[in-house]
């Protein structure tokens, strides 16, 4: 770093993103992005408001905003559009955490929660998953702080059902509690349904898994009235425009095509499934994964060795160093053929080894 950066972020570690090499071609399943582009409509959306670039966009996203709304059977004073979901995510650690009010989340978990933290200069308490990877719902009752849960979990793909969460914000009154919803389309529940019950629950979503934006940074939240005012709050304050032209222009039209995108996600849960049972077949351990991604790993294979040796080959994996998942890989979900691939290249490194 140079001389001038500031002393206040000098053991600030940055958030490490997914590989996006240009050596060559690869199968990507290292970063979660849906296999399938998104439907033509949005192309052709993106044309034509590309004329108009000229102009700022909306900073309220009205248009966006009123038809998720109806999507989602919410009024459109209960959502705030975002550049990604990491932005509203970024909102609510500003928002709702202080000195007196830490930010709280599992010990494994995504990698962007305790940088928020530490960029904003935050207290932050981790709280150890359950050996199986789970999350005991017990260690966030009277949290005394703002309680951030991905739901399902990322990377290990676990999910708690809505219940569970409920109980979380009953035992939460006087705290926000911030429900990461990245992967919910891939057969979680969604607590969007509590958001009136609730005034202390924001839930957030993105466009980039199964809507296929990653590459459009399009995110959401939503909660109370009073909660999108703080947020908003926030944003003025920060980026008012922070939702360009062509990316609310996408995501109208993305909305309009829903059915596009719902199908989508039933074929990736069904080429999961088939996942599992192949590489199962092959001795791998998996948790139960709720997203569009495996979070698994092979007792005679080191998680970085296979990592290394599916690169080589052309695929790509997520592989983590943390001591305590540094065996497992995470898997994205790709195409049917995208996955019989993997599951043959896998399948002739074992023989590899084992001869």
């Amino acid at each position: 770093m140079s001389r001038f950066f500031s002393e206040k972020y000098k053991d600030l570690k940055a958030y490490v993103p997914g590989e996006q090499p240009r050596d060559q071609q690869y199968i990507k399943l290292n970063t979660n992005e849906s296999p399938f582009p998104p439907h033509p409509d949005v192309a052709e959306a993106v044309r034509q408001e590309s004329s108009r670039l000229r102009l700022y966009s909306d900073p309220e996203c009205t248009e966006l905003r009123k038809i998720l709304a109806e999507r989602l059977g919410l009024e459109p004073d209960m959502l705030l559009m975002t550049n990604g979901s990491d932005e509203i995510l970024n909102f609510a650690f500003m928002a709702f955490c202080d000195q007196n009010t830490p930010a709280i989340f599992p010990d494994l978990t995504y990698g962007f929660y305790p940088v928020f933290a530490q960029i904003n200069q935050l207290p932050w308490k981790e709280i150890p998953l359950q050996p199986d990877f789970s999350i005991r719902i017990g260690d966030y009752f009277r949290a005394a702080g703002t309680v951030f849960i991905a739901n399902p979990n990322a990377p290990t793909g676990v999910a708690l059902s809505r219940d569970e969460i409920e109980q979380i914000l009953r035992e939460n009154p006087d705290h926000v509690v911030v429900v990461d919803e990245a992967y919910v389309d891939f057969g979680a529940e969604s607590c969007l349904p509590l958001l009136r019950k609730y005034d202390n629950l924001l839930v957030v979503q993105t466009f980039s898994k199964s809507r296929s934006l990653a590459g459009g940074r399009l995110g959401f939240g939503a909660g109370s009235p009073e909660l999108i005012r703080d947020l908003n709050t926030v944003k003025y304050s920060t980026n008012p425009y922070n939702v360009n032209r062509l990316t609310a222009a996408a995501g109208i039209a993305c909305l309009q095509q829903d059915e596009y995108n719902r199908e989508n996600c039933r074929v990736i849960m069904e080429n999961r499934a088939w996942s599992v049972e192949k590489l199962k077949e092959l001795g791998f351990e998996m948790t139960d994964s709720l997203s569009n991604f495996l979070f698994a790993r092979h007792p005679k294979i080191s998680g970085e060795v296979l990592y290394r040796k599916l690169k080589e080959r052309g695929i790509l994996i997520r592989h983590f160093t943390l001591p305590q998942i540094s065996d497992y890989n995470r898997i994205t979900i790709g195409t049917k053929e995208q996955m019989e691939c993997l599951v043959r290249t896998i399948k002739e490194i074992l023989e590899e080894k084992s001869a």
